[in-house]
């Protein structure tokens, strides 16, 4: 029993010390089992990868692939590095220097390593770990001929083991001389140069490479990485950083002394060049956004070398009138005013927002050369007006195109000088549609303190604009301040509002096929960045501009457009941006420059000229329908000047009239009372009464308005007098005189309204007739009266069946007698009401009743100085207010000579990139 127990006892001890063991032993057990699992999975999966790797062909070592590039149609338009120059180097043929420098900048341990730098795997690993996936690379010399000749250009990690393996099978089988006379044969170095030696030739005129200098092989060793940025030609400045880059790398790795590179850094970059170019690539300017989006949307894919069939929007037909209009000529219509105006265009599908045609410069005489349209970007003026207030007022506001806004001093800015209009006036309550149509800028910011700025950037930037420091400035909505803009972006900001509010960022590639058959689309997604009713009150705006505003230059027969002008500080640039429902395209002209600044242009009407000719040209042959009013968007027709807007009476003349567009549910419902009037009376009738020698005054009237009567008399054709105002439709005119013709008026009054007069006329018999009733004199009968407006006179007439007898006529209270049945009364007044009364005189004085009638003459239509000013056509628009010492910017818009959008700020220099 006693071994029973310390047997259990022992088990006891021996469960207690089980439980206390701690657990990391079997956490690091699981680690380390997972761990090797993955490495077995990773092993295998890498095994994998290294056995699909594609076979080192040494065909693909010599040349690069030709791209073939196509065009909306399907067609092939252009091969990129099959038609380019090449000449080919041996190692042999490379100075000692631009080795130096080659392997200094791209891989300064080249001759050390057997086709991977473990030192710089190690930092690129620790980099992506930190950074992301593709922050940084470890790519030697040795890893880019891989990839250029074997590889697509993808950041996979597939694709970076294969690389790997490739590159030390590459070492293996050719010697580090070899492998360097690939990447210096095969690189691409801009201006359709391939190869250092077609690159020597092309910059600096050298065919023996021996002879390029210091500066020369600097400038060789850093163009791979950007060719384009780099262009010396096109960028010198950025050059010269480049350059001052490699010099230092060089020094860093003991190539040449820091002496040699500050003696080299002194150099003049434009001095080393040729000075004739190469010929440019036909569609240059497109194909330099078709390169453009392809680096960006397919990683490090490069157009001219890796074999690509890139399928693009390019319209050939759009394309080569936009460059024959850049391109001086007889024939050409545009009449540019001298030879240094700069100018350049970009032409969208306005339904689809794909890029139809580019035109980066005037007179582009190089490869590669500055390309105005997706370049850096200006000031855009009054272009930013739709954009940036009127767009966003009614996106948010849902305002209508009548909107009143009152122009009336100009607009204080705290800390900055007053905003003025171009025209140095101001015009009081306008219109929402005139501020548009004339440009205004103070009603402009107005417009924008109603709906806020921060709206005003959100709608915006749904439209492609990008704010500097994210920050939107009041000074933007008239296009005046750092805030810069190309002709690409501003196409696809107005392309949105000829499309329904539908935004496309502005693309030139559909997709991109690789040698390996994979296809990437590269079609961007549309987005509604507005309402329907905003786009098309905004376009129907923008219509008037171009058919009775500071855009009639523009105006192309037979096919609505709309559109906008833009001229910024000093006449720097000018720019049109319209539309039609088939094609989007925007204008610019600039260019020129005075001590190294920014100079005005000498004519700025360029810009319109350069729309209407290409949207006349592109329309021709197909259907350009009108821009369809949504049913979100009504037509009212109001009262011009009420405010808030109100729905004409009956009474109002048409002169007063206007129709503008509402969003539906928000138009006026109240009807204006400015011009209302009473009704007249009816059935007025006078009769002397013998018995009580009065006269009894009787009408009707049938109207429900609460009303009083106003009646007044005439005595023998004088002055009217007022006798007495009744509520009764009736009264009594007792102590006539005898023989005396009264004419009798009535008019309706309520409170400030009254009625238009009715008269009627009587005679009270004189004493010495009263027995003398022998002859009975009948009034006259089918009295009329008519103004005749050819010949300004009044018809009347009328009939006669009685005695023989002359007839008296009143007007106004003057008379005459005549013996006809009619009578002409010439001088009549425009806007005057006359009274006629016709009353029949028998041989022996013998009076019959008289009959009146009136007729009134219309008024003469008067110019309103508000439709006056709707339709004027802008003068030349002026510069915005700042002083002349100051450089600030405000776009006030100009048409033909004078600023829209001042400069805020110091001008800029041109953007590196």
């Amino acid at each position: 029993m006693a071994d029973n127990s310390q047997s259990r006892a022992a088990r006891r001890k021996q469960k207690k010390k089980t439980k206390k063991k701690p657990i990391w032993k079997k956490v690091l057990f699981s680690f380390l089992l997972i761990f090797l699992l993955l490495g077995v999975g990773g092993a295998a999966l890498g095994a994998y990868w290294i056995a699909t790797a594609p076979e080192l062909d040494p065909t693909k070592l010599e040349d690069t692939f030709s791209s073939t590039v196509y065009d909306k149609y399907g067609e092939e338009f252009a091969s990129l590095s099959g038609d380019e120059k090449r000449t080919k180097v041996s190692y042999e043929d490379l100075p000692q220097e631009l080795i130096d420098a080659v392997t200094a900048t791209e891989d300064a341990r080249f001759f050390e390593h057997s086709g991977i730098d473990l030192r710089r795997l190690g930092g690129a690993v620790l980099a992506n770990i930190s950074d992301g996936f593709g922050s940084q690379g470890a790519s030697t010399i040795t890893h880019q001929v891989v990839e250029k000749s074997f590889l697509p250009p993808d950041k996979k990690i597939s694709l970076k083991v294969q690389e790997q393996w490739l590159a030390l099978q590459l070492e293996r089988q050719y010697s580090k001389e070899e492998i360097l006379e690939f990447y210096l044969n095969k690189v691409f170095y801009g201006n359709r140069a391939y190869g250092v030696a077609e690159a020597a030739k092309n910059y600096f005129g050298k065919t023996d490479l021996h002879e390029l200098t210091l500066p020369e092989v600097a400038i060789l060793a850093g163009l791979p990485q950007r060719p384009t940025a780099y262009n010396p030609f096109e960028n010198p400045d950025l050059t010269e950083k480049r350059m001052n880059t490699v010099l230092t790398l060089m020094v860093r790795h003991g190539k040449i002394t820091e002496e040699e590179a500050d003696e080299a850094r002194e150099v003049d970059i434009p001095s080393l060049l040729v000075e004739s170019r190469p010929d440019p690539t036909p569609y240059e300017a497109f194909l330099q956004q078709v390169d453009k989006e392809v680096r960006e949307k397919v990683g490090d894919a490069d157009i001219y070398s890796d074999g690509l069939k890139v399928y693009t929007t390019i319209d050939p037909k759009a394309q080569e009138y936009v460059e024959f209009l850049l391109t001086d000529s007889e024939e050409n219509p545009i009449n540019y005013p001298d030879d240094n105006m700069q100018a350049a265009m970009t032409v969208l599908d306005t339904k689809s927002g794909a890029i139809q045609a580019i035109g980066g410069s005037r007179n582009n005489e190089g490869v590669q050369g500055f390309n105005y349209a997706i370049r850096d970007g200006s000031q855009i003026g009054s272009t930013a007006k739709p954009i940036m207030s009127f767009g966003p007022a009614i996106e948010y506001n849902k305002l209508s195109t009548y909107h009143q806004l009152n122009d009336d001093a100009p607009y204080e800015i705290a800390g900055s000088s007053p905003v003025r209009n171009w025209n140095r006036s101001h015009a009081g309550w306008i219109t929402m549609r005139h501020a548009m149509n004339q440009s205004l800028n103070v009603p402009t910011l107005k417009l924008l303190d109603e709906v806020g700025i921060d709206k005003a950037q959100e709608f915006a930037e749904g439209l492609g604009i990008k704010f500097p420091n994210d920050q939107m400035n009041i000074r933007d909505a008239i296009g005046g301040t750092e805030t810069n803009v190309t002709p690409l972006q501003l196409a696809g900001a107005f392309h949105a509002f000829g499309n329904q509010g539908i935004y496309t960022e502005p693309y030139a590639v559909t997709s991109v096929e690789f040698p390996d058959g994979r296809v990437v689309d590269l079609t961007p997604d549309s987005t509604a960045a507005m309402s329907d009713y905003t786009a098309y009150m905004v376009t129907d705006m923008l219509k008037s501009v171009v058919t009775s505003g500071t855009a009639t230059a523009a105006n192309v027969p037979g096919v609505p457009v709309a559109g906008k002008t833009g001229t910024t500080n000093e006449n720097r640039d000018s720019w049109f941006a319209g539309y039609s429902t088939n094609y989007t395209i925007t204008a610019w002209t600039g260019g020129y420059t005075e001590d190294g600044k920014r100079a005005p242009l000498n004519d700025t009407s360029i810009a319109q000229a350069l729309f209407k000719n290409t949207m006349q040209k592109i329309s021709e042959g197909i259907e350009t329908p009108d821009f369809a009013k949504p049913d979100s968007v009504v037509e009212v027709t109001v009262e011009k000047g009420s405010n808030p807007p109100a729905l004409p009476s009956e009474y109002t003349p048409d002169s007063d009239k206007i129709t503008e567009l509402f969003v539906k549910g928000t138009e006026p419902k109240q009807t204006s009372e400015k011009f209302d009037q009473l009704d007249s009376v009816s059935g007025l009738n006078a009769v002397y009464d013998e018995e009580s020698n009065a006269i009894q005054v009787e009408w009707n009237y049938s109207a429900d308005d609460d009303v009083s009567f106003e009646v007044s008399a005439s005595v023998d054709g004088g002055q009217m007098q007022n006798l007495s105002s009744t509520e009764d439709t009736s009264m009594e005119i007792t102590e006539v005189e005898p023989g005396a013709s009264y004419e009798i008026q009535v008019v309706a009054v309520n409170g400030s309204m009254k009625s238009d007069p009715s008269t009627t006329s009587v005679t009270v018999p004189g004493e010495d007739e009263e027995e003398n009733e022998e002859e009975d004199i009948p009034p006259v009968s089918g009295l009329t009266a008519q103004y005749i407006a050819a010949s300004s006179i009044i018809d009347v007439n009328w009939n006669y069946d009685g005695p023989d007898a002359s007839f008296e006529v009143s007007v106004n209270g003057q008379t005459q007698t005549v013996q006809s049945n009619g009578i002409e009364i010439s001088g009549a007044a425009p806007g005057q009401t006359y009274t006629i009364n016709v009353t029949p005189i028998g041989a022996n004085n013998t009076r019959g009743d008289s009959q009146s009638t009136t007729v009134e003459v219309p008024a003469e239509e008067e110019a309103n100085e508000n439709e006056a000013e709707n339709e004027g056509v802008e003068p030349e628009e002026e510069e915005n207010e700042e002083e002349p010492e100051q450089d600030q910017g405000q776009g006030e818009d100009q048409d033909q000579g004078q600023g829209e959008g001042e400069d805020q700020g110091q001008d800029q220099e041109e953007s590196e990139e």
